[in-house]
């Protein structure tokens, strides 16, 4: 176990968590949410620092991030748990496995053996591992990803500071529940993030992720404000988040912080208990990419389909072609974020 930066000790043995923001207040031997931060003896312990569940090499424009590093590999980790519920998670069999740990201890009367049972999920990669790891094989970067890397704070905090003292760009794959401390304490090792804004509604954030909207929206802002590079992205599901003026509300809310961001509009994939949803025709996405381009948005994406028209990477002012991609592969990468035609900036992370 590794004890938790981001918490607070509280009357009776009682601890709250401070790293995202549904901000638990844990009984002892009790996690919160996300069942991987367990209060034992009125401190908080992390209980799946070092311990990877997935671990791959990644296209980066897989998060996805367009606009950062284009064409180069990220490496790309995380663990099991989440504090979001979402039905139609792609990942589930990481996120949400942790909470059917706790509701099986709960059940048995048995809380105090999450670590025993979360212990027995992934395997030990340490954050020296990681940083060598990409240093012997040349990658420019690490994703915190397939699971809400927020949960897993310390273990993050560890590895982001000693890949950046490595010359290594650190990425956040989030859903936007970062609590104000633990954006502070990362903004000087975190360079980019992908935030999920999976809807502009309340009611489908609490029913349907068991989360609320504000705090993702005031994430995206905060985060921009702190200098992090940030891309949205939104999965279209068919008759749940498709609407024209919900789609209009997340264009225009990302056009009102920089019209610069990048916003992917990604095709939905029936999963986990969503699976009687069909899957997002081309029309919708296309239908989502013309309100991003009406709401002044200068970079709309589609993704999850192979669409190289939009998913390629044009200048604003003249049009220009400056990043060809097919799928996750990037045919032209020799840009450097000023258009070769007319001279126009690109904002991102170029090198």
């Amino acid at each position: 176990m590794h004890e938790a930066i981001l918490y607070k000790q509280l009357e009776d043995c009682k601890v709250q968590c401070t790293a995202c923001k549904q901000k638990c207040i844990i009984a002892e031997n009790h996690t919160g949410i996300c069942g991987v931060r367990q209060n034992r003896e009125g401190k908080l312990y992390l209980l799946v620092y070092g311990k990877a569940s997935a671990v791959n090499n990644d296209p980066v424009e897989k998060k996805p991030l367009f606009h950062f590093l284009p064409g180069t590999q990220i490496f790309s980790l995380g663990t099991v748990g989440c504090n979001f519920g979402c039905s139609f998670c792609q990942n589930w069999d990481l996120s949400q496995v942790s909470k059917e740990v706790k509701l099986r201890l709960l059940k048995e009367k048995k809380p105090e053996l999450a670590k025993v049972e979360i212990g027995k999920f992934g395997y030990e990669l340490l954050p020296e591992k990681i940083v060598e790891t990409c240093k012997k094989y040349n990658i420019p970067s690490i994703a915190y990803t397939y699971n809400e890397p927020i949960i897993f704070f310390e273990y993050l905090y560890d590895t982001a500071r000693l890949a950046k003292k490595a010359g290594i760009k650190n990425v956040l794959v989030s859903n936007g529940y970062e609590s104000d401390e633990a954006l502070e304490l990362l903004k000087d090792y975190v360079d980019a993030m992908n935030i999920d804004l999976k809807s502009f509604s309340d009611e489908f954030y609490s029913k349907i992720c068991k989360a609320r909207l504000q705090p993702v929206l005031d994430t995206i802002k905060k985060a921009h404000a702190l200098g992090i590079w940030i891309e949205i992205t939104t999965l279209i599901i068919p008759t749940k988040n498709d609407s024209e003026e919900e789609l209009t509300n997340i264009a225009r809310f990302i056009a009102s912080i920089d019209h610069t961001i990048p916003w992917h509009v990604t095709a939905f994939h029936p999963e986990y208990e969503m699976k009687d949803i069909p899957e997002t025709n081309f029309e919708s996405l296309l239908h989502a990419y013309r309100i991003g381009k009406k709401a002044g948005l200068h970079h709309v994406y589609i993704g999850n389909i192979v669409d190289e028209k939009h998913a390629s990477t044009h200048c604003h002012n003249c049009k220009a072609l400056l990043i060809k991609r097919i799928g996750h592969h990037v045919e032209t990468n020799s840009f450097k974020g000023i258009c070769p035609e007319c001279k126009e900036p690109v904002p991102g992370i170029w090198k």
